[in-house]
């Protein structure tokens, strides 16, 4: 029995418990498109099932599904400090987007079918719908469930979306690059609405850290927060992989 295959050696009984264990096995950063392929390599890696994703959130290893709360609050911050703002969004708009049109149809933050995850078109819609019914936001209306044909400001085509709920104007904004039409709504320029979800990776530089308010911006919280999960028996059997868990992914 050695570090190579102690786990072997034990009763089938005794090791059973390690498969209901997950432990952080590094962190990947922004994915992009490389969703797919960061997907299938895990896959392999720790097979179907023996890996996921998770946030450390104030100490805690939560799901995505906890942390993009904290993403989306710090939307609805953003938001709500700047009137005039929500008041250009909902005279001006009727939906927005981030990377492609298509993304007007997606309200869930659960993306598995993606090429790339978008969320700050998610939240902004979401934090001006529940501006709809706030009484201390009368400029922000409700509007009829309808598709319509909207002015798309970045590349003057038209297309025909599901007008988002509150947003009464005739445009589509993107939200995305810093020349995009949308790019005040940048993850990269929304900060994080509490300093206690933001750290630092040593040597990691990517393109939020260039942009907006860099390492204080939601964004920065949703990838330095991000860690990959392995379930501890998937991880033992990977050998001597388990030095670099994540080396090419």
């Amino acid at each position: 029995m050695d570090r190579t295959d102690w786990w072997r050696a034990l009763d089938p009984g005794l090791t059973a418990p390690l498969g209901e264990v997950w432990i952080p096995v590094g962190s990947l950063g922004f994915s992009g498109d490389a969703k797919a392929r960061r997907r299938s390599t895990l896959d392999d890696r720790f097979g179907v099932g023996g890996w996921r994703y998770a946030h450390v959130v104030r100490g805690e290893v939560v799901p995505p599904s906890v942390a993009i709360l904290e993403y989306e609050a710090s939307y609805r911050r953003y938001l709500r400090d700047r009137p005039a703002l929500v008041r250009f969004l909902v005279t001006t708009c009727g939906n927005v987007y981030d990377y492609a049109v298509e993304n007007v149809l997606d309200d869930d933050y659960e993306q598995p079918e993606t090429p790339m995850n978008h969320y700050q078109d998610i939240s902004v819609r979401r934090v001006i719908a529940e501006l709809v019914d706030d009484a201390d936001w009368p400029e922000v209306t409700d509007t009829p469930v309808e598709d319509v044909s909207l002015l798309d400001l970045g590349s003057g085509e038209r297309h025909v979306v599901p007008r988002a709920r509150g947003f009464r104007g005739e445009h589509l904004l993107q939200i995305r690059e810093p020349d995009s039409p949308g790019y005040m709504l940048s993850p990269a320029v929304v900060p994080a609405h509490d300093p206690s979800l933001l750290t630092a990776v040593p040597d990691r530089l990517e393109w939020y850290h260039t942009e907006g308010c860099g390492h204080l911006s939601v964004e920065a919280f949703w990838q330095t927060s991000k860690v990959v999960e392995a379930r501890y028996d998937r991880f033992i059997e990977s050998g001597a992989r388990r030095a670099h868990p994540l080396e090419g992914v």
